[in-house]
Order: C-alpha cells, then structure tokens, then sequence
C-alpha cells in the first residue's frame, strides 16, 4: 500500500505541477486534499452501508447519488467496473465540480448546526475551499489516480497520513519556516507516556495534521470504554 501511496502522489504531483491553478505548496495541498476527502467520504459510506445491512438496518448515503464518488468521479457500470464512457472530462468536469458538485457540498453547514455531524464538516469544509485546478484534463488524471486508492483499513489509513505528513514537510519548507512535522513513532511515544483517559478534553493548540489527536484517539478507544465513555470520546473529547 505505501508504495502504491507513494507513486500514486508522484503521478499527481506531475499533473498538478503543470496546471495554473496549483502554483504554490498551499495550493497544491488543498487541491489533492479535497479529492482524498471525497473518495475516502465514498469508502465511509460503503463501509457504513455494510454494517447497517449486517444488523438489518436501511442506511442512508450522506450525499445525493448524483454527487457521489462513483456516480461524477470515477463512474462504475452494472458489473461494478469502471464505465469510462460515463466519466466527465475537460470542460464538463471542471463545470459540474465547481457549479454543482462544490455549491452542493457547502449549503451541509446550513442544514444542521450541529458540529459533531458529519453533514456540518463536510460543509464546513467546502465553504473554505475552492477548486483552483484550471484544466479538466489535469483533474480527471487526479480522480483517476485518488480512486486507485482505499481507505478501507486502519493500515490503510496510516499508510496515507504518514505519506501526506511528509508531502506537507516537503512542500512546507520545514526547518526553514519553523515549521515541524511529528515523526509518527515520537507521537505514539508521546501519547503512551502521556496516558490521556476516557471522559477527559484534549486540546492542540499547534495542531497541524492532527497526529497527536489521532493518535490520542485511538490510545483511548482500545480502554475498554462504557458506551457512555464512547460516545464522549466522539463527540467532545477534542
């Protein structure tokens, strides 16, 4: 998987590197983390769907199926495959990302003023985004590449954030801004020594890529906790 990851951002990195719209470490970062959102979004919501079919429940996608991953992104046919017959390209993909798919996404944060929803975070997202990629070719090549990916697995999704730590570290300038990234060993290190509990806050103040709240995250969910203790931790531990 990591190599995979690691080639998988070479490739973006040349396409992006080439478009207008991407023209400094800011920008770049922001363009590639809005699509990891979406597909990783889509992959929360397969797994989501699976579980709720296994207790018998009905679940309901967080988004429409027009604006799915799977339906503009990466389109599959009846079989599952990729339909590439289906897939928007050029002019049309940049059109329905910026006036459908990113209006859509933002009206999330006025539907519900609750903040430990994932609606209000996805609209919290977009309304502090945009997408500066200027040709359509360029993002279709990113979609393709992002949807080569899986964030299915905790592996899955180390891999990835060890990988996106180390891209900001590069593209950041660290050291020489004063900026510095965490290796993710220091912070495990860290977090056991520290030893936070269940049904206590934890705060950041110079939270980056947020690896000492992941990290502190997971250290307090494997404590055998209440469901009492389970829902603080995720909803107002952070």
């Amino acid at each position: 998987m990591a190599s995979n990851l690691a080639n998988t951002f070479k490739r973006i990195d040349d396409e992006l590197w080439t478009d207008g719209g991407a023209n400094n470490p800011s920008d770049y970062i922001t363009q590639i983390s809005w699509v990891l959102f979406l597909k990783y979004l889509e992959d929360l919501e397969s797994r989501r769907k699976i579980d709720a079919e296994l207790t018998g429940k009905k679940y309901t996608p967080v988004l429409k199926d027009e604006f799915r991953w799977h339906s503009w992104a990466v389109p599959l046919d009846a079989s599952g495959k990729k339909d590439v017959t289906q897939a928007l390209v050029g002019k049309d993909l940049l059109e329905f990302v910026k006036h459908k798919l990113f209006p859509y996404l933002r009206q999330f944060k006025n539907v519900t003023e609750d903040t430990n929803t994932i609606e209000y975070k996805i609209g919290e997202i977009f309304t502090e985004i945009d997408c500066k990629i200027q040709n359509g070719n360029t993002l279709r090549v990113v979609l393709d590449e992002i949807d080569k990916l899986e964030f299915k697995t905790q592996e899955q999704l180390d891999d990835l954030s060890h990988l996106y730590e180390d891209r900001l570290k590069q593209l950041g300038g660290a050291g020489r801004s004063g900026e510095y990234y965490t290796p993710r060993p220091l912070i495990k290190a860290i977090v056991q020594a520290l030893d936070p509990k269940p049904n206590k806050t934890i705060y950041d103040g110079a939270a980056g890529t947020a690896g000492f709240l992941v990290e502190a995250f997971l250290h307090i969910k494997n404590q055998n906790l209440s469901v009492k203790e389970l829902k603080f931790l995720k909803e107002k531990t952070f």
